[in-house]
């Protein structure tokens, strides 16, 4: 395995001292490593993608230096517009190194590592993304054996032709690294236990469209363990950042019902800007599980608790706003925003962490998908 400390001090004695990106599960011990060993101003958790591309062109810009910007492989959709209209050679030439985790990877041998279904095809084709942008990459595994010699090539190239470079990372690459132990907060209450407390206080009829990570596998282990079937609920398995955008486009286009919509504090920084859009449908209420961390990929924290989440959700058109952190005041601000009638936004204060024989989904993404679009349609029935 790659020993962390290897890895950073080849990377600072290569003068690339600046890191940002997205938190994820290949990365997390790296993340880890970074975060309590980098100060704040020189590593950035971005709020997507394309805005840490956006800080490495500002710190190059600044300092001549090239950053490094982390990701999961599924991220490259979101960093491919600066890095091929600004970072690209052929436009402002800003060398960075790109810091890729590959999930769902392509093995040797040339069969594809399993996985969940939202990474089959972008692991199919993470590399063929990165030729089809000129970008050079190198692809990281465990028979490294010279990693000061490696990344001195990759930064090397990088300066040399004034560009990006990619490092790709297979799974299990990098040594564990044990995060400092985070407060309990007893004061809040658990994801899980908050989207119970959620789905108890609606009528069946309610679809409910749930973001990627751990609050969608908890719906369907909720959903599973009261014997409510599946088929109202639409798990956004990828895609992070875009569960209110789906649920808003239901919400418009079926004004008969009312939809709900459980987001992450993560992913509503990822595509803050849908705010705005979402808030103009009197028939949405839209709740933020805000655990202040990216928790499905290692728990890296998110700026969620430091901002203002109410006054911006007041500022974008929502009309009724709250908080909650207990059972008691979810039942009380649903009840309150299911009667408004009114775009309505909740912000439920939950404790980071999950329970550790917390399952997955067992239904393809496609039965979920017609049995969802049934049920939205009046023409479905209780389902398992």
């Amino acid at each position: 395995m790659i020993n962390l400390h290897d890895l950073f001090n080849a990377f600072r004695d290569a003068e690339v001292s600046f890191f940002t990106g997205v938190p994820d599960s290949v990365l997390k011990d790296f993340c880890g490593f970074i975060n309590e060993n980098v100060p704040k101003t020189a590593h950035i958790i971005a709020a997507n993608e394309g805005s840490a591309v956006g800080l490495a062109i500002g710190h190059y810009l600044a300092t001549r230096n090239p950053a490094l910007v982390y990701m999961q492989n599924s991220g490259l959709g979101n960093a491919t517009n600066p890095l091929v209209s600004l970072a690209d050679r052929k436009i402002y030439s800003i060398p960075m190194i790109l810091l890729v985790g590959w999930r769902g990877e392509i093995l040797p041998q040339g069969t594809q590592l399993r996985d969940e279904p939202q990474h089959v095809m972008q692991g199919q084709i993470t590399l063929r993304q990165l030729d089809l942008m000129e970008i050079p990459y190198w692809v990281l595994d465990n028979t490294q054996n010279d990693v000061k010699n490696l990344v001195g090539e990759i930064v090397s190239r990088s300066k040399s032709m004034l560009g990006p470079v990619a490092l790709v990372v297979r799974k299990g690459v990098f040594e564990k690294f044990s995060t400092k132990e985070a407060l309990e907060q007893e004061e809040f209450i658990s994801r899980e236990d908050a989207i119970s407390a959620v789905i108890e206080s609606l009528p069946d009829n309610v679809p409910i469209v749930s973001t990627t990570g751990m609050a969608s596998r908890e719906l369907f282990e909720l959903r599973k363990k009261f014997g409510k079937g599946h088929h109202r609920d639409f798990l956004t398995v990828g895609g992070m950042g875009h569960a209110s955008q789906i649920a808003a486009g239901i919400a418009l286009a079926r004004s008969d019902l009312h939809v709900v919509c459980l987001d992450g504090d993560g992913a509503l920084l990822m595509h803050m800007g849908g705010l705005s859009i979402s808030s103009i449908c009197p028939n949405l209420t839209h709740i933020i599980l805000n655990n202040g961390a990216h928790d499905s990929v290692g728990g890296q924290p998110t700026r969620a608790r430091d901002i203002d989440l109410m006054k911006i959700a007041l500022s974008c058109g929502y009309q009724v706003v709250g908080q909650a952190k207990n059972r008691s005041e979810i039942h009380g601000m649903m009840s309150q925003m299911l009667e408004a009638r009114s775009a309505s936004f909740l912000e439920i204060h939950c404790r980071p962490g999950h329970r550790e024989n917390l399952g997955r989904p067992d239904r393809a993404p496609v039965q979920n998908k017609n049995d969802f679009m049934d049920f939205v349609q009046g023409k479905t029935h209780e389902k398992n």
